[in-house]
């Protein structure tokens, strides 16, 4: 069975868009037979990373000499095999899974090497976790909007040496939903990210077909910029 961790990233916590999408996503992958756990960023007490010194890498391998609430989440993401990390885009992340994101480093192996010219390390050996997600919503019309949030995600997967297993992105996502309620598109798309989880888990990643249907345009350009600017 595999084990899921997904960290929600969204002050907004379950209300918010972000937990809108999660949620089918979740069901989807508890439905291929995965045991979940949801984290909120924003409820835990998480220290931001200031030890240029890397005292996890050299001083206390592998030990944050930090004492918060990562000192919890640890144990459970040495023992997940997907990591899932859920965020609205924020120039380009809320502050609480910046930090939490930044403190994963003492999950991994000071033993650097070189591929395709680039430095990487590898996560220690304890380690589970074999592939990373990415679910992000954006206010603004454009997919690109969510494009250095995806960037972020895969160096985090290629510098732990795990497999991107996919992004999961709405635009517009306030689009779902009008007066309240889900639309019949937004509905549609709540679906497909449900079909998402489940491909993930049964396959070990997701059509492009899947998500290309994910991030659809729901509203043309021109009515999202006059929306925003109401």
């Amino acid at each position: 069975m595999a084990t899921v961790l997904a960290v929600n990233g969204s002050p907004n916590q379950e209300k918010g868009q972000t937990a809108m999408l999660l949620t089918p996503f979740i069901r989807g992958m508890e439905s291929a037979g995965a045991e979940t756990e949801v984290v909120y960023a924003s409820r835990l007490h998480i220290n931001p990373c200031d030890c240029g010194e890397m005292y996890c890498w050299g001083r206390t391998p592998g030990t944050c000499y930090h004492t918060d609430d990562m000192n919890d989440l640890y144990p459970r993401l040495r023992e997940t095999d997907v990591l899932v990390l859920a965020t609205p885009v924020y120039v380009p992340l809320p502050g609480d899974m910046q930090n939490l994101i930044n403190r994963l480093v003492p999950l991994l192996d000071p033993v650097l090497e070189t591929r395709q010219e680039r430095t990487r390390a590898r996560f220690r050996e304890g380690v589970r976790i074999k592939k990373l997600v990415l679910l992000a919503t954006g206010y603004w019309w454009e997919k690109e909007n969510l494009d250095t949030v995806v960037r972020i995600a895969e160096e985090l997967a290629e510098d732990a040496s795990v497999e991107f297993a996919g992004a999961v992105l709405r635009p517009h996502a306030y689009a779902m939903t009008a007066g309240g309620k889900l639309t019949s598109d937004g509905a549609a798309v709540l679906r497909t990210v449900e079909r998402a989880g489940r491909e993930l888990v049964e396959r070990g990643t997701i059509a492009q077909g899947l998500l290309d249907a994910i991030s659809r345009p729901l509203i043309s350009r021109e009515e999202s910029l006059r929306q925003q600017s109401e």
